[in-house]
């Protein structure tokens, strides 16, 4: 056998690469992983975890208004953009600093640059004089944020990575695109008393969810002040000394100080040197693998975004586990997909698990049983607010299985991971029936809805 510098090179130190990383160094295999930029990849970074901190910091401003129908008053309450991302930053480097030391402690080399193939074995570390050899290589380079390059004026607008760096916070901003990062920024901006509008192309936001849940959250957002403008997009961005003016294709201007783009994501391939090891790309330009998350190079695997499949951070860790067990412990595995629970941090949040009630019809022969219940939760009634929560089941009406739970309202999160417990072990609509409420809460109503919705009603 060849005498390879390491038995596994991982290119990335993201969630998924750390885990590869470590848990195949705790099997005593030599390791080693390349970093371009910080420890921990895009959810602790540039996403999930900074992101949540932005929409923590922005609900408190809902909370206190609806704290004065409790009697409280704070007349004086004030934001400090500077000192929130100060106390950001500071966490998300503890947080860097733990994977690093984690990688550490389990015996992998940490490789601070960019990492590019040479060969199906050989990387060289670009700037360092530096080239490894392998026996495997993991590919976890995850993905990047896709703007329209074409669009006259992009060059002034930002993307999600920015916007976790503003210098300053803005007065007004035009946040562009439909899916869970632009709804969840529009969310916060607005939330921290910026004046947002969410423009999209398409005829409602959150393409691909339940056509109920992304009616009922269009409705929602909209009672918090952000403006929502359906089936249009840009023609250019103008800079002025006033600001930045958008030019819309429905002949609408609108001058904001920040444009941001969150028009989709894209797998970090990049001068990666993918051709000359033999890996592939599929049609969608993501590194084209089998179930196993193996390449077309029969020694290269790769993992998370940069695959394409299902880019969730605790997916990427479950495909890393499995193509550990897979090339280390002679125990082939592969990621199931199905029933992955997902959450959308808007405000209100959205909590999904299973199918939307237009792909359940597909896919259950003989048709499906919906019950929707949309209320006023506890909370807002007593202060009079006219929010509103929705909660959907969807039911294999032959099995009488629910295979898709729908929430949109506070705690939906919280609520649809033990949901997703429930639909991925297959009960039926008369197991969660037989389960007794806890009172009073919102969650209590996925155990007490009796009432079908008739098909003339239905969304889907």
């Amino acid at each position: 056998m060849a005498d390879y510098d390491y038995d596994l090179f991982v290119i990335g130190a993201g969630s998924g690469g750390v885990r590869a990383a470590r848990l195949t160094a705790l099997d005593g295999k030599r390791v080693a992983v390349a970093e371009e930029f910080r420890v921990g990849g895009t959810c602790v970074i540039r996403g999930c975890v900074p992101k949540k901190f932005m929409v923590m910091a922005s609900e408190v401003s809902h909370a206190l208004e609806i704290a004065e129908g409790y009697g409280w008053s704070f007349a004086d309450a004030t934001f400090d953009w500077p000192k929130f991302l100060e106390a950001k930053d500071v966490e998300i480097a503890r947080l860097s600093g733990i994977y690093a030391a984690n990688l550490g402690k389990a015996g992998v080399e940490l490789v601070h640059g960019r990492a590019v193939l040479k060969d199906a074995h050989t990387v060289e570390i670009i700037g360092k004089d530096r080239t490894i050899t392998a026996e495997k290589i993991l590919i976890a380079t995850g993905g990047r944020p896709w703007k329209p390059e074409s669009l006259p004026g992009i060059e002034h607008a930002i993307t999600s990575e920015e916007a976790f760096h503003l210098p300053e916070l803005p007065k007004r901003i035009l946040i562009a695109g439909g899916g869970y990062i632009a709804v969840e920024f529009a969310g916060i901006f607005a939330g921290l008393g910026v004046e947002t509008t969410l423009i999209y192309r398409g005829p409602n936001i959150l393409r691909g969810f339940d056509d109920d849940v992304r009616a009922h959250l269009a409705g929602e957002i909209e009672k918090r002040g952000i403006k929502v403008v359906l089936g249009c997009q840009h023609e250019k961005i103008e800079k002025t000394e006033t600001g930045l003016v958008n030019h819309l294709e429905n002949g609408m201007k609108l001058e904001t100080d920040v444009v941001m783009f969150a028009t989709g994501r894209i797998p970090y391939v990049k001068d990666l040197g993918l051709e000359s090891a033999g890996v592939e790309l599929n049609d969608a330009g993501a590194i084209r693998v089998d179930e196993y998350s193996r390449t077309t190079a029969d020694n290269i695997w790769a993992i998370g975004d940069v695959t394409d499949r299902m880019n969730l951070t605790p997916v990427a860790i479950r495909e890393a586990v499995a193509f550990h067990q897979t090339v280390y412990r002679d125990n082939p595995q592969h990621f199931d997909y199905e029933a992955v629970a997902t959450a959308v941090f808007s405000q209100p949040p959205v909590g999904v698990v299973g199918l939307s009630e237009a792909e359940a019809r597909r896919s259950c022969s003989n048709g499906v049983d919906v019950y929707v219940t949309r209320f006023r939760p506890m909370k807002y009634a007593f202060t009079g607010s006219d929010e509103r929560v929705l909660m959907k089941l969807v039911v294999d009406a032959d099995s009488q299985r629910v295979v898709g739970v729908h929430i949109v309202g506070p705690d939906s999160p919280e609520m649809i991971q033990l949901a997703a417990i429930a639909v991925k072990a297959g009960l039926t609509k008369a197991q969660w029936d037989a389960t007794c409420a806890v009172h009073p809460t919102m969650a209590e109503e996925l155990v007490t809805l009796k009432e079908k919705q008739s098909p003339a009603t239905s969304a889907g």
